[in-house]
């Protein structure tokens, strides 16, 4: 003969009851936008140093590192007359597939120059599948206020170091 255990249907009861009283956490989307924690990994940005320069230098690293394959660079040489970044070469392609990537963070971590970053961004979305290939142009930050775009006409021997001597160095 089994002996009837009231206990865990009270359990489960209390527990709905309580749920019942609590405050909802529905934000109104998209006019209110939930703060996203800071190690929350989302768009990926290319980024620029201070003087404008890419910080890319085509190394494919992040390539590399990414487990999805997510990631095509091609790199280009910088001459002299017309330069894209600081060292010798520049990503000319930098194009990242969207819909593989996994949001890993490994490009972020490969990279030496620390080019590539993702940020907090996360309303992707896109209708067409060609669309979700993210490339340089999309993905590369504008220059800071005061700086000229790239490509960019200096003068020769202006650059002559792969990664250039920043402030906090000196």
């Amino acid at each position: 003969m089994s002996i009837y255990n009231p206990l865990p249907i009270l359990k489960g009861l209390w527990t709905t009851i309580k749920s019942v009283v609590e405050k909802p956490v529905t934000l109104q989307y998209p006019e209110q936008k939930r703060v996203m924690p800071q190690r929350f990994k989302g768009r990926h940005h290319l980024r620029r140093y201070d003087n404008g320069l890419e910080k890319c230098i085509g190394c494919a690293l992040c390539a590399a590192a990414c487990p999805a394959d997510a990631i095509f660079v091609e790199a280009s040489e910088n001459t002299d007359e017309v330069r894209y970044s600081p060292g010798e070469r520049y990503a000319s392609t930098y194009e990242i597939n969207m819909m593989r990537c996994i949001y890993c963070g490994y490009c972020e971590d490969a990279c030496p120059t620390e080019a590539i970053q993702l940020g907090h961004d996360y309303e992707m979305a896109y209708t067409e599948k060609r669309n979700s290939i993210y490339t340089r142009e999309i993905l590369l930050d504008p220059p800071p206020e005061g700086q000229e775009s790239t490509p960019r006409k200096v003068e020769p021997g202006v650059f002559n170091r792969s990664i250039p001597v920043m402030k906090d160095a000196e």
